[in-house]
């Protein structure tokens, strides 16, 4: 069998430092540590109606003003956490948001139901799709504007051989002339932007009952959404349930777009 990809992003299973910051917006309601992403950035549940994430000072690639300001932008259309709250200290920055009443789509309900979670996901990226309209989005995710960050990161000594399995074997040279080489946008619409399994909040009937984690959201082709969300569900379902995600979407897969935007997420 192939080795299985798993991103370092995670729930955490051991101590976690509560930041005096995240202590503080707590107040006396229970503070536990429900997410470590792969840039080290943390997310706690306050209680049981507030989640704040919270990124150290000088953690690059984690902007919660950015997040902040998408997510206000996305909630007249689409179910989105509403903001209660936003700052920084000397320590690092934090965002507090209203909780929506649903399960991760990687909750162990879900993952006992991968083919129903995987349809529910590809449903629900559609209708996310759909509903935020491309032409008054004020944020960009194209694959050119992702690419600078990519060929940087090359450069700065990133290897394929760091990726996932599919492109470990790729040298330098190959992914950087691929990366360059973009496939035309099929269709352009508001993009997640992270649009892998954990992010996606399900009913228990299979609706959707609204998305996290909108901190790239903005326009672009809409593979680079569709190409990493089926990919996360061999990372946290097992292998052979992508195919549900593009028929929950409502299409078919498209080999050439999935392989590129799946190689520039890698690398970007």
């Amino acid at each position: 069998m192939p080795e299985q990809y798993v991103p370092a992003a995670e729930v955490p299973t051991g101590p976690v430092d509560v930041p005096v910051a995240v202590a503080h917006l707590a107040g006396t309601a229970p503070v536990v540590p429900v997410w470590r992403n792969e840039l080290g950035g943390l997310t706690f549940r306050l209680g049981a109606d507030r989640y704040v994430k919270w990124v150290a000072a000088g953690t690059p690639g984690l902007d919660l003003a950015a997040e902040a300001d998408r997510l206000a932008w996305a909630a007249p259309f689409t179910a989105v956490p509403r903001v209660l709250d936003r700052g920084a200290d000397d320590a690092g920055t934090w965002l507090v948001t209203e909780a929506i009443d649903g399960r991760s789509a990687v909750d162990p309900y879900w993952l006992a139901r991968p083919v129903e979670a995987a349809t529910a996901i590809g449903r629900g990226l559609r209708a996310f799709h759909d509903a935020l309209p491309v032409g008054d989005c004020p944020f960009a995710w194209s694959a050119r504007d992702r690419l600078d960050r990519a060929l940087e990161n090359l450069d700065a000594g990133d290897t394929p051989a760091s990726w996932a399995p599919e492109h470990r074997t790729m040298g330098v040279a190959e992914a950087r002339y691929r990366l360059t080489e973009p496939p035309d946008p099929d269709v352009l619409v508001v993009c997640h932007a992270d649009a892998c399994a954990p992010n996606t909040l399900l009913h228990d009937d299979g609706t959707v009952a609204g998305h996290v984690d909108l901190g790239r959201l903005g326009v672009a082709d809409r593979w680079a959404d569709l190409a990493v969300a089926a990919w996360s569900i061999d990372w946290n379902h097992g292998p052979g349930y992508d195919h549900h995600v593009y028929a929950g979407y409502g299409v078919e897969p498209d080999p050439v777009r999935i392989a590129y935007y799946r190689l520039l997420w890698d690398a970007s």
